[in-house]
Protein backbone atom coordinates (compact mmCIF):
# COMPACT_ATOMS: atom_id res chain seq x y z
CA UNK A 1 0.00 0.00 0.00
CA UNK A 2 1.35 3.49 -0.29
CA UNK A 3 2.23 5.83 2.12
CA UNK A 4 -0.74 8.04 2.82
CA UNK A 5 1.65 11.18 3.19
CA UNK A 6 2.23 11.31 -0.43
CA UNK A 7 -0.01 13.42 -2.26
CA UNK A 8 0.05 14.68 -6.07
CA UNK A 9 0.81 18.19 -7.43
CA UNK A 10 -3.10 18.65 -6.98
CA UNK A 11 -3.05 17.39 -3.11
CA UNK A 12 -4.48 14.45 -3.39
CA UNK A 13 -3.42 11.53 -1.88
CA UNK A 14 -1.51 8.69 -3.90
CA UNK A 15 -2.44 5.42 -3.87
CA UNK A 16 -1.60 1.53 -5.61
CA UNK A 17 -3.99 0.95 -8.49
CA UNK A 18 -6.59 -1.87 -7.93
CA UNK A 19 -5.62 -3.58 -10.87
CA UNK A 20 -2.11 -5.42 -10.85
CA UNK A 21 -0.37 -3.88 -13.88
CA UNK A 22 0.89 -6.21 -16.76
CA UNK A 23 4.26 -5.66 -18.51
CA UNK A 24 4.22 -5.81 -22.54
CA UNK A 25 7.48 -6.34 -24.28
CA UNK A 26 7.34 -5.33 -27.80
CA UNK A 27 9.93 -8.30 -28.68
CA UNK A 28 7.56 -10.87 -27.30
CA UNK A 29 4.73 -10.15 -30.16
CA UNK A 30 4.27 -12.54 -33.15
CA UNK A 31 6.08 -11.21 -35.99
CA UNK A 32 9.17 -10.19 -33.80
CA UNK A 33 12.76 -12.25 -33.88
CA UNK A 34 11.67 -14.21 -31.04
CA UNK A 35 8.38 -15.34 -31.85
CA UNK A 36 10.15 -15.96 -35.20
CA UNK A 37 12.71 -18.38 -33.97
CA UNK A 38 11.87 -21.71 -34.89
CA UNK A 39 11.06 -20.55 -38.81
CA UNK A 40 13.96 -20.71 -41.51
CA UNK A 41 15.92 -17.50 -42.12
CA UNK A 42 15.21 -15.67 -45.44
CA UNK A 43 17.62 -15.94 -47.72
CA UNK A 44 19.97 -14.14 -49.30
CA UNK A 45 17.61 -12.95 -52.70
CA UNK A 46 15.30 -11.84 -50.42
CA UNK A 47 17.15 -8.86 -49.46
CA UNK A 48 17.12 -5.09 -51.09
CA UNK A 49 18.96 -4.31 -54.10
CA UNK A 50 22.12 -2.11 -53.29
CA UNK A 51 21.56 -1.22 -56.70
CA UNK A 52 19.22 2.66 -57.15
CA UNK A 53 16.75 2.68 -59.49
CA UNK A 54 15.17 5.25 -60.39
CA UNK A 55 12.95 6.28 -57.35
CA UNK A 56 15.79 5.64 -54.86
CA UNK A 57 18.60 7.85 -56.90
CA UNK A 58 19.31 11.14 -54.69
CA UNK A 59 18.31 14.22 -56.10
CA UNK A 60 22.27 15.08 -56.55
CA UNK A 61 22.84 11.74 -58.58
CA UNK A 62 20.18 12.10 -60.18
CA UNK A 63 21.42 15.99 -61.62
CA UNK A 64 24.54 14.97 -61.51
CA UNK A 65 23.31 12.05 -64.42
CA UNK A 66 21.14 14.42 -66.03
CA UNK A 67 23.64 17.23 -66.86
CA UNK A 68 26.23 14.45 -67.88
CA UNK A 69 27.26 13.73 -71.74
CA UNK A 70 24.94 11.37 -73.66
CA UNK A 71 26.80 8.10 -74.67
CA UNK A 72 26.19 5.77 -77.53
CA UNK A 73 26.01 1.98 -77.39
CA UNK A 74 24.18 -1.20 -78.12
CA UNK A 75 21.97 -3.27 -76.20
CA UNK A 76 24.24 -6.85 -75.52
CA UNK A 77 21.22 -8.58 -73.07
CA UNK A 78 18.70 -7.45 -71.08
CA UNK A 79 15.97 -9.48 -68.96
CA UNK A 80 12.57 -8.24 -68.37
CA UNK A 81 11.71 -10.91 -65.98
CA UNK A 82 14.89 -9.79 -63.95
CA UNK A 83 14.37 -6.19 -64.09
CA UNK A 84 18.27 -5.97 -65.70
CA UNK A 85 20.59 -6.01 -68.89
CA UNK A 86 23.79 -4.80 -69.98
CA UNK A 87 25.29 -2.23 -72.99
CA UNK A 88 27.80 -2.70 -74.64
CA UNK A 89 29.43 0.89 -74.95
CA UNK A 90 30.53 1.77 -78.79
CA UNK A 91 33.66 3.65 -77.36
CA UNK A 92 34.58 0.16 -76.12
CA UNK A 93 34.96 -0.07 -72.37
CA UNK A 94 33.71 -2.51 -70.01
CA UNK A 95 29.91 -2.95 -70.20
CA UNK A 96 27.57 -1.18 -68.46
CA UNK A 97 24.62 -2.59 -66.12
CA UNK A 98 21.22 -1.17 -66.48
CA UNK A 99 18.26 -0.98 -64.49
CA UNK A 100 14.18 -1.99 -66.03
CA UNK A 101 13.78 1.53 -64.39
CA UNK A 102 15.67 3.01 -66.31
CA UNK A 103 15.01 2.77 -69.58
CA UNK A 104 12.33 5.17 -71.09
CA UNK A 105 10.45 4.99 -74.33
CA UNK A 106 7.49 1.87 -75.54
CA UNK A 107 9.65 -1.41 -76.23
CA UNK A 108 11.38 -3.40 -74.11
CA UNK A 109 15.39 -3.42 -75.37
CA UNK A 110 16.48 -6.85 -76.82
CA UNK A 111 20.11 -7.57 -78.18
CA UNK A 112 21.35 -5.45 -81.05
CA UNK A 113 19.02 -2.76 -80.10
CA UNK A 114 20.81 0.68 -80.40
CA UNK A 115 20.45 3.39 -77.60
CA UNK A 116 21.48 6.14 -75.83
CA UNK A 117 22.15 6.78 -72.45
CA UNK A 118 23.68 8.61 -69.80
CA UNK A 119 25.90 7.28 -66.89
CA UNK A 120 25.29 7.63 -63.08
CA UNK A 121 27.79 6.37 -60.40
CA UNK A 122 27.04 3.22 -58.38
CA UNK A 123 27.49 3.97 -54.57
CA UNK A 124 28.48 3.54 -52.28
CA UNK A 125 32.19 3.59 -53.46
CA UNK A 126 31.33 4.91 -56.48
CA UNK A 127 33.52 3.23 -58.74
CA UNK A 128 30.95 1.66 -61.37
CA UNK A 129 28.63 3.35 -63.22
CA UNK A 130 25.02 2.08 -64.87
CA UNK A 131 23.03 3.51 -67.70
CA UNK A 132 20.45 6.03 -67.01
CA UNK A 133 18.04 7.76 -69.31
CA UNK A 134 18.51 4.84 -71.82
CA UNK A 135 16.39 5.31 -75.36
CA UNK A 136 16.33 3.19 -77.77
CA UNK A 137 17.45 4.86 -81.00
CA UNK A 138 17.20 2.41 -83.47
CA UNK A 139 15.29 -1.06 -83.31
CA UNK A 140 17.49 -4.02 -84.35
CA UNK A 141 16.07 -5.72 -87.66
CA UNK A 142 14.86 -8.60 -88.06
CA UNK A 143 13.89 -9.28 -84.35
CA UNK A 144 10.56 -9.33 -82.19
CA UNK A 145 9.92 -6.36 -80.00
CA UNK A 146 7.79 -6.30 -77.19
CA UNK A 147 6.14 -3.21 -75.69
CA UNK A 148 5.76 -2.67 -72.04
CA UNK A 149 2.29 -3.80 -72.24
CA UNK A 150 3.14 -6.92 -73.78
CA UNK A 151 2.50 -6.79 -77.52
CA UNK A 152 4.76 -8.18 -79.37
CA UNK A 153 5.97 -6.47 -82.77
CA UNK A 154 7.99 -7.30 -85.85
CA UNK A 155 10.72 -5.05 -87.17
Amino acid sequence: MADPSLTSPSGTPLRSPNASLTLSFPFLREGSRVWEEGKQQPLPRNLPSPLPTKRTRTYSATVRAHSGPMFKGVCKNFSRSQGHGFIRPSHGGEDIFVHISDIEGEYVPVEGDEVTYKVSRVPPKNLKVQAVEVKITHLNPGTKHETWSGQVISS
